[in-house]
């Protein structure tokens, strides 16, 4: 929804639209993965997070050096440290919300 780093298409070329159109209402919450990355990013009234990967870990967004984005090669028994889920709870009445990443272990 936002552009993390257009290089390596993570990125729409729509999202300033996008974002465009959820500045009007008072507070926005918008939750996406993909990027298989934990990242927050408040822009006005609009909240942006990313979770944690199911998958495989990608690097780091813009590490130099990374043409295109692949799978992190992470030592044996660290994978599992990297993946994860994010949990969202919302308290109506209250203005944060309660993430929580869990690690598949660790």
């Amino acid at each position: 929804m936002w552009v993390i780093t257009a290089d390596w298409g993570w990125g729409t070329d729509d999202s300033e639209q996008a974002l465009g159109l959820l500045r009007r209402f008072g507070s926005v919450t918008v939750l996406n993965g993909h990027i298989h990355q934990v990242l927050q990013k408040v822009e006005g009234n609009i909240a942006l997070h990313t979770a944690m990967s199911l998958a495989y870990p990608l690097p780091t967004p813009g590490q130099a050096g990374i043409g295109e984005p692949g799978p992190v090669t992470v030592p044996a028994g660290e994978l599992g440290k990297l993946l994860g889920t994010r949990q969202l709870t919302v308290v109506r009445g209250k203005q944060e919300l309660a993430l929580i990443d869990t690690p598949l272990e660790g």
